[in-house]
């Protein structure tokens, strides 16, 4: 559950109202400032969180608004291996459909929704508004590299005297045997 689903405020919030839409798409810039993405950094273990922004489409649509554009971050993460710093740049699509009328169970009472679930992530409409700066919090989130390793992580956990799992997996020993031939 994210923090702005479970009642905290999230650190990096910009509200916009629906009524805000009228009939028209409206595109928006976000940019998270220097205390913004270090709380984003702690929120989400990152060593640092050196620059984050987003071009936003926000668009009016049967049942709520779509918001579709580019998030890019500049970023530093712990590599899973050796824990070392492993910098990272993101650049990637944002596609996002908020419903009215959405129940728990990801269901809408809307009609005209012609839209397949995969084709964006799609979230309630509360309060006829949406915070594009959580919506692209958690974008950046379902982006990261969930196994970040330096590129050199398996020879210097090597020269540690760490097996990898080929070697120590439970076909390791049987990879000396060697199958003899027939007498």
């Amino acid at each position: 559950m994210s923090e702005a689903t479970s009642g905290a405020a999230p650190e990096f919030s910009r509200i916009l109202r629906l009524n805000e839409l009228g009939d028209g798409r409206r595109d928006r810039t976000v940019e998270a400032d220097a205390a913004e993405r270090a709380a984003l950094a702690r929120r989400f273990g990152l060593r640092s969180l050196d620059w984050l922004e987003a071009q936003a489409h926000v668009a009016p649509d049967a049942g709520g608004c779509r918001v579709t554009g580019r998030v890019r971050a500049s970023l530093v993460q712990a590599c899973v291996a050796t824990d070392e710093d492993v910098p990272a740049e993101l650049d990637v699509p944002m596609d996002v459909r908020f419903v009215r009328g959405l129940d728990e169970s990801g269901e809408s009472d809307a009609e005209e929704i012609e839209l397949r679930e995969e084709d964006c992530d799609i979230l309630p409409l509360e309060d006829e508004r949406i915070d594009l700066g959580e919506t692209v919090a958690q974008t950046l989130f379902l982006n990261l590299d969930p196994y970040p390793r330096v590129a050199d992580a398996d020879a210097k956990l090597r020269a540690l005297g760490v097996l990898s799992e080929e070697d120590a997996g439970p076909f390791a020993a049987l990879k000396g045997l060697k199958l003899g031939g027939g007498a």
